[in-house]
């Protein structure tokens, strides 16, 4: 991922490009939902932490998980997990970014996912930091590994 550095009506601060080999999806941050998340994903953004990382998990019809560099499901950064910021102001939806975590809800570190279809049964479960904004149809594309 990268951050944004383009479009003058954009919220530059709070846009990231997820870069894939068919394009780039842009994600708009949602620090008024979770902002400890977000200052996760721009912290580990900014240290280069997903460069190169794949979606290790991809369920048809549901969403693609990235952000582990063990590509296994179980790895995560050094820095300390994220208690959970769950919210009833957003439902995870087609597009919707939330982190990944363990059973605990404040098991939260580096792990991300986005949804490919709505998915009500995680609303107020899981933590809401983004919605992909433009480049869904790479996002459909997303393959395992």
């Amino acid at each position: 991922m990268s951050e944004q550095s383009a479009a003058p009506a954009a919220d530059l601060e709070n846009t990231l490009h997820l870069e894939l080999k068919d394009g780039t999806i842009t994600i708009t941050l949602r620090p008024d939902l979770a902002p400890l998340h977000v200052e996760r994903i721009k912290t580990l953004t900014r240290q280069g932490f997903y460069n190169g990382v794949v979606f290790h998990r991809v369920i048809d019809g549901f969403m693609a998980q990235g952000g582990d560099p063990t590509g296994t499901g179980t790895g995560g950064s050094e820095l300390p997990n994220v208690a959970a910021e769950f919210t009833q102001k957003a439902k995870f939806v087609r597009g919707t970014c939330g982190m990944a975590r363990a059973e605990s809800p404040d098991s939260a570190n580096s792990q991300f996912f986005i949804m490919f279809a709505p998915g009500s049964f995680l609303d107020g479960q899981y933590t809401i930091w983004g919605e992909v904004t433009a480049g869904m149809d790479l996002d459909d594309k997303i393959k395992k590994g």
